[in-house]
């Protein structure tokens, strides 16, 4: 008997987050909610860019990997989470898709949120910890 999987909104999503801690509660709360049948979990924005480019110079065939949505942290060292907006968006033309960014933070600064604001309107804005109702929100 073949076991049913069950359903998620999404195929893929990435956590981008320098707190270990952190992607362990986001990537179980993504599980328990069946919001993704595949959380890539990334600690630094450089990683998470590299891993991003690998997959679009692999070209079309790669494309079910590629990731949906994006949880982005905005504090993290070397490279902050608007910086890896910045250099993800200047790359975005060659990307296979255009996943959804959500800043995911715990930042409570009004600048941090106009910030992402200004950088586009589409990106989402939570604080964390993430929540199902802010997953059902997405």
């Amino acid at each position: 008997m073949k076991i049913k999987e069950p359903k998620t909104r999404y195929n893929n999503v990435m956590l981008i987050d320098d707190s270990e801690l952190d992607n362990f509660i986001n990537e179980k709360t993504l599980e328990a909610n069946q919001f993704a049948k595949k959380v890539y979990v990334h600690t630094s924005a450089k990683s998470a860019l590299e891993f991003l480019n690998n997959l679009v110079t692999m070209g079309e065939q790669y494309s079910d990997v590629y990731p949906q949505v994006l949880f982005i942290d905005i504090n993290m060292p070397m490279m902050d989470g608007f910086q890896f907006i910045d250099h993800f968006k200047k790359g975005s033309e060659k990307n296979l898709k255009q996943p959804k960014l959500v800043v995911l933070t715990s930042s409570v600064y009004n600048e941090d949120r106009q910030k992402a604001t200004d950088i586009s309107k589409d990106i989402v804005f939570l604080n964390k910890p993430l929540t199902k109702a802010m997953l059902d929100s997405i």
